[in-house]
């Protein structure tokens, strides 16, 4: 699924993955739960920490 995106991701694109909006996006990027950068004015948020997010919040009950 993610084959298709750049190894350094955008806020727009993070919420279009997640299926959540840019706002979200941004307060959950703020706030530390998904690791990112800023570049100028702009987050920037690697694939492989986007990955780690969505493991984190991934939970089975066997």
């Amino acid at each position: 699924m993610l084959e298709a995106y750049d190894d350094i991701l955008t806020i727009p694109e993070v919420a279009d993955i997640l299926k959540i909006g840019t706002s979200q996006t941004y307060k959950i990027v703020r706030t530390g739960q998904l690791k990112g950068f800023k570049e100028g004015k702009d987050w920037k948020i690697p694939k492989k920490c986007l990955i780690e997010y969505i493991i984190s919040k991934v939970s089975y009950k066997y």
